[in-house]
């Protein structure tokens, strides 16, 4: 119920009995539950058709919080999201010795707890932490194992790290199957159904959303996108294969394959210093020459997207989805460029095109989608499953 308010509000208890299939006495006595917790307001009424104005319900923003993590290899973004999917606040934390877990869950719990109080948020309505990892994640014991871009870390048991550095309750998944979740919570009827989200940060990734329902998988690691196979080359993967896409398309990748392709004359016109303590800075320089139309520069993006495209045109025709939505910071400004490749290598050959073409679409989120996206596993562990308690009898 919360959720068809969410995404299709402002909406009345007749609309809702339609949307839900549940009968309105049903209806009634959930939005009351829903009005007394104060998850939702009455909003408004309907244009009058004749009859009694239909009251309008829609989500109430300060009904509820949460605190968003996303873990990277060497900052942490962290972010106060209310119900509405609106960031009240933010800010991004350096980590000074990325390679020390417990030094990591410091530092980010310390800032996570101040950025709430001075937000002033009622307490009570403070749900959780999430936190957005790079993976592999063991689901069973809320750990990470041993992350390609977290060298140092092993398995590393971080919602009781972060439980008890913040005494909150937590929630971990990695970062692509997060930034999915968020896109699903946030995006409402744009994102209802279907559709693969393809995450781009320090490496890539990917989450899948079928039927509004996220898949994790067998060991909660559904959509590890960087291990889809993609032509053949010289870089090996931390997995051992020399066809991995991950290689072949993360901001280092890229920047290595400008020098390699058109030689230092381009990397010092595009500005890079090619340092590993400049991989942020080169990699942002990249980007703007890309934008600003340098032929090489646009040359190895456009490259690495071909290979993106190629392995998400397998992932579609493997799930079925009508849409592939594109997101992460390491993408910011050259989204246009990005997604024109990977469109033109889905819908080319794509089986299902005969039918419909795929919609490749950008994030509705935007850099942050990865510390919104932890927030909304907080609210979407929360309220999506959650309409049964909802529907008891109150006691």
């Amino acid at each position: 119920m919360l959720d068809a308010i969410r995404t299709r509000g402002p909406v009345s208890r007749v609309e809702l009995a339609v949307l839900t299939g549940l009968t309105n006495q049903t209806v009634s006595n959930v939005v009351r539950k829903l009005l007394d917790v104060g998850l939702v307001t009455e909003s408004g009424h309907a244009p009058s058709n004749g009859g009694k104005r239909r009251t309008l319900l829609s989500p109430r923003p300060d009904g509820a919080y949460a605190l968003g993590v996303h873990l990277d290899p060497d900052a942490a973004v962290i972010v106060l999201v209310d119900l509405a999917g609106s960031v009240i606040t933010g800010r991004r934390v350096r980590l000074t010795t990325p390679s020390d877990p417990t030094d990591v869950v410091d530092r980010v719990a310390r800032a996570a707890l101040r950025l709430a109080e001075r937000a002033a948020v009622d307490p009570a309505r403070l749900l959780g932490l999430g936190i957005a990892a790079p993976g592999p994640i063991d689901g069973s014991t809320g750990a990470v194992v041993s992350p390609p871009n977290l060298p140092g870390w092993g398995r590393v048991p971080l919602i009781d790290m972060f439980a008890k550095a913040t005494g909150m309750p937590v929630a971990l998944d990695n970062d692509a199957t997060a930034a999915a979740i968020g896109e699903r919570w946030i995006g409402g009827e744009a994102r209802a159904g279907s559709f693969l989200f393809v995450y781009l940060g320090t490496g890539i990734g990917a989450g899948i959303v079928l039927n509004n329902t996220v898949l994790h998988g067998d060991s909660g690691n559904a959509g590890e996108f960087a291990h889809t196979p993609v032509e053949p080359g010289d870089l090996v993967c931390p997995c051992g294969g020399t066809d991995c896409l991950g290689p072949y398309v993360s901001p280092a990748a890229i920047i290595d394959d400008l020098v390699r392709r058109h030689g230092h004359a381009a990397a010092d016109r595009v500005g890079l210093v090619l340092t590993p303590d400049a991989l942020h800075r080169d990699w942002k320089s990249l980007r703007r020459a890309a934008r600003s139309g340098d032929a090489d520069a646009g040359d190895v993006v456009r490259r690495a997207a071909r290979r993106v495209g190629q392995a998400a045109r397998g992932a579609a025709s493997l799930l079925d989805v009508s849409r592939i939505v594109l997101g992460g910071e390491a993408l910011h400004g050259i989204e246009p460029i990005m997604l024109a490749e990977i469109d033109t290598a889905v819908n080319r050959t794509s089986v299902a095109r005969v039918i419909r073409p795929i919609a490749v679409e950008q994030s509705v989120i935007g850099d942050t989608v990865g510390a919104v996206g932890a927030a909304s596993l907080v609210l979407h562990g929360n309220y999506a499953p959650g309409w049964r308690m909802l529907t008891d009898s109150v006691g």
